[in-house]
């Protein structure tokens, strides 16, 4: 199997944070401080060298303003869309 990083359901879910990242008008950086995390945080994690647990996602999520459950719908539209 291959590594969740190098699938294409991953890259859609790191297009939907940055979308919501945009939406919610936050730059990285206040998107890592308002998550007590290092500047470079929101840049690891967009462009996949960090990766989020459940818990993580979930705090993100509330920064950026939408729910974890809306997130996952929209992932899985996209990746149904996307195949």
């Amino acid at each position: 199997m291959t590594k969740t990083i190098y699938r294409p359901e991953h890259q859609a879910l790191l297009g939907l944070l940055k979308k919501y990242r945009h939406a919610a008008g936050l730059t990285q950086v206040q998107c890592s401080k308002e998550l007590s995390r290092p500047q470079s945080f929101m840049s690891d994690v967009e462009n996949g060298t960090r990766r989020l647990d459940i818990v993580q996602l979930r705090d993100l999520c509330a920064v950026l303003g939408i729910s974890l459950i809306e997130l996952v719908q929209e992932l899985e539209k996209a990746i149904s869309v996307g195949h």
